[in-house]
């Protein structure tokens, strides 16, 4: 019987910087905790009615999964909304933060929030509430976010929840008075958050407007585990051949080794960022085949590296996740051929159809010119040969003595 402890996120946020939903990166959320098991199903985001919901609170796990359901109900039904994230008042303990580009966000149930609001004139003016439990709304066509934060029993930075939630509302009103897209203030408020609160672990994010998702790129690989820390070291990439490579192997390397360039180090909340912004060269990458711990971020920044190189050529990309493998940065899966590659370029999208190998190898066969039935042939002819030269050695004095009796 597996026992998987109870988790709950304790920072959960929602930014809206374009409420017409035409800016691809105008509406972003995201969810961290100190505690364990912090997997993607923290938030549920649906691309088609572009809203998200995040949970938490205080209740059990079972009472927070009615309080999700209910409200995902409601939503299909197209509540607002405040009216989905008033279910969680229902339910003892929970906590819902609902929200999208055109619907605006709410936060209901048990928490503490901030609602910050940013006017639209020549003013921009900031405004920052503070609520506490019941229902809290940022309106429909408003630009600005909610921000959920408390500190989880057993955090060494206990006791600091309130003054980081108030700090990093305000941070996060000046960012969307400043324009910055959506995506990047989610990123930059979740590396304060974690820095300052503790409150660090993964988790992830989504970009609401194009449907991007940090999936497994921050949840723990097993269960009863915390998250990727986000303030802490991701990945080190070149910028000059597009190479990279994540943590804890990219402690190894200090240049790029194709390029010889200097590498930058990126944190867990940039790659966040990076992952969820749409920009001109973006290239959304998906991963079949294997579930492997970092085989999709790894194999995302190969692709991305290939397509900035060489376009969206289906042999190139698969050449160079080839040499990846070959030189061992993409484990437990064998090579793959363009036909494993599913291009689509009007969309800046790639898939790649892995095939993970048997057992528990880390690298495929050698590809070499000389049919694998030789090999074993050879192979026993060997083993035949060590063994007699083995016989030789331990009766050796043996066989010398008979040889000079006769």
């Amino acid at each position: 019987m597996l026992c998987m402890n109870s988790v709950s996120a304790t920072c959960n946020i929602i930014v809206i910087t374009d409420p017409t939903g035409e800016d691809p990166n105008g509406a972003a959320a995201g969810s961290m905790s100190f505690a364990e098991n912090m997997f993607q199903s923290t938030f549920l985001m649906s691309k088609e009615g572009q809203y998200v919901v995040l949970s938490g609170g205080t209740g059990s796990s079972d009472t927070r999964l009615d309080s999700i359901i209910e409200a995902l109900a409601s939503l299909q039904n197209n509540a607002s909304a405040a009216s989905a994230a008033s279910v969680a008042s229902g339910y003892t303990g929970a906590r819902l933060l609902v929200g999208g580009p055109h619907m605006g966000a709410a936060v209901g149930g048990s928490f503490d929030a901030y609602v910050i609001t940013v006017d639209s004139g020549d003013n921009s003016t900031i405004t920052v509430t503070p609520y506490s439990g019941g229902l809290a709304t940022l309106e429909p066509g408003q630009k600005g976010a909610i921000i959920h934060l408390r500190n989880t029993a057993g955090n060494p930075l206990y006791g600091t929840a309130d003054s980081v939630r108030q700090e990093t509302a305000v941070n996060i009103g000046k960012m969307i008075r400043d324009g910055y897209p959506a995506t990047t203030i989610l990123a930059e408020a979740m590396g304060e958050v974690a820095r300052d609160s503790g409150e660090k672990y993964g988790g992830g994010g989504v970009n609401l407007v194009s449907g991007l998702s940090t999936g497994d790129m921050f949840t723990p690989s097993e269960m009863n585990e915390t998250g990727y820390p986000m303030d802490q070291e991701y990945s080190k990439s070149c910028s000059e051949c597009g190479w990279a490579l994540g943590f804890p192997s990219a402690e190894n390397y200090n240049v790029c080794p194709v390029c010889g360039s200097e590498l930058t180090t990126i944190y867990a909340y940039e790659a966040l960022g990076n992952s969820l912004t749409v920009t001109s060269d973006s290239v959304t990458v998906s991963v079949y085949g294997s579930e492997a711990p970092g085989l999709a971020s790894t194999t995302t920044e190969v692709v991305k590296a290939a397509v900035n190189n060489n376009g969206y050529d289906a042999t190139a990309i698969a050449s160079s996740i080839n040499r990846a493998i070959n030189s061992g940065v993409l484990v437990g899966v064998d090579f793959v051929e363009p036909k494993d590659i599913n291009v689509k370029e009007e969309s800046k999208a790639v898939g790649v159809y892995f095939t993970a190998l048997l057992g528990d190898r880390t690298s495929p066969s050698w590809d070499l010119p000389v049919d694998s039935m030789v090999l074993n042939i050879l192979g026993s002819i060997q083993t035949v040969i060590g063994i007699i030269l083995i016989l030789l050695v331990v009766f050796r004095s043996r066989l010398l003595k008979s040889f000079q009796e006769r």
